[in-house]
């Protein structure tokens, strides 16, 4: 049975990984940041007590900026795989913790791979390693962008993500580690954090659909994304840990969408107008904006037999569909006089 590390595995990415490889016979261990409340509800449908015979699923606490906790884990784990998920990965919210976002998405990357170095120095085997880079190390590079597009990002995740994306190559040619690049474009589901912009607009639209919410407020809506489904990102991922030798992926549909384009897609969904519920507010820009985002997957489709399987209008459908259910169930709660805050309402 193979044994696979994941950071990152309480996110979206890591839910859905944490199945796929669960279903394919692995044993999987995640690293999980401590909180005073629960955060692991992405994976609570997977997770059985590890006392129960067939627990494959095993959790750890630890953190990117924890290099000596990272060590530990590995030594517990001894894993075949690692996949590096963990970050701070919201875009806007790196131009207001600058720091702290190179601390865990930059200098974690090179914290994670010193260990997994050493680990392997000192046992003599062999780990394969995933790491995940992101479409925004484009940048401002006009499209469509592939593994042959110079990278010009245009806020600190994004540097901080190219900074991961070049350790990962220097420790693969200096030291002959497996370590393969995914640079993933806009990967979407229901599982989404609800501050993202897509998440955002179909819980709110759900919302505004049960009477629970009068406004959505948005940033640049004419922004283009490449916009795909998670789990099918996460096939992607573990195609190119099977390969005989590790190599830099981008895993994208090739379709790019607006903002806008996405919201009008979700209002015809929900037989809403977006006119009157809609407001643009400008502390939702970014101080430098990212344009367009288009990526070409045909290195992946050719090399990695991998290929999308849910559209765009499947996608929005599916987190419609889903949010507009979560309404409902708050909407119940509300009536039967429970007070239920959205998370919409007090997190921006």
């Amino acid at each position: 049975m193979k044994k696979a590390l994941i950071t990152g595995i309480t996110g979206q990415d890591g839910s859905y990984l944490a199945e796929l490889l669960i279903a394919k016979g692995y044993e999987v261990h995640g690293i999980i940041r401590r909180a005073s409340t629960f955060n692991t509800d992405r994976i609570d449908h997977i997770y059985h007590d590890p006392h129960d015979a067939g627990s494959r699923m095993f959790l750890y606490y630890g953190d990117l900026t924890d290099g000596t906790g990272l060590r530990r884990v590995l030594e517990k784990v001894q894993p075949d795989e690692a996949y590096n998920l963990g970050a701070q990965s919201h875009v806007k919210v790196s131009f207001e913790a600058p720091l702290y976002t190179g601390d865990v998405v930059g200098l974690g990357t090179l914290r994670l791979l010193e260990a997994l170095r050493d680990h392997m120095s000192g046992t003599g085997r062999q780990v394969r390693i995933y790491q995940a880079g992101s479409s925004e190390m484009f940048g401002a590079m006009p499209p469509p962008q592939s593994e042959r597009t110079p990278f010009y990002p245009r806020s600190p995740y994004a540097v901080s993500k190219v900074a991961g994306h070049w350790y990962g190559v220097n420790y693969r040619e200096a030291y002959g580690m497996f370590i393969a690049n995914g640079i993933l474009f806009n990967h979407e589901s229901p599982r989404r954090g609800e501050t993202f912009v897509t998440r955002k607009i179909t819980r709110a639209l759900g919302r505004i659909k049960m009477g629970l919410q009068k406004k959505l407020y948005l940033g640049n809506l004419e922004a283009r994304r490449d916009w795909g489904f998670a789990g099918d990102y996460v096939e992607a991922m573990w195609r190119m840990l099977q390969q005989d030798s590790p190599d830099d992926y981008v895993v994208a549909t090739g379709e790019a969408h607006s903002v806008r384009e996405f919201l009008e897609e979700a209002c015809a969904d929900l037989e809403l107008d977006p006119k009157g519920l809609v407001e643009v507010d400008p502390r939702y820009f970014r101080p430098t904006e990212v344009d367009h985002l288009l990526g070409d997957a045909s290195k992946a489709r050719a090399k990695l037999g991998w290929a999308p399987s849910v559209g765009f209008r499947e996608l929005v459908r599916m987190m419609v569909d889903h949010d507009l259910e979560q309404a409902r169930q708050e909407r119940t709660l509300r009536e039967a006089g429970h007070r239920v805050v959205a998370r919409g309402e007090r997190v921006e």
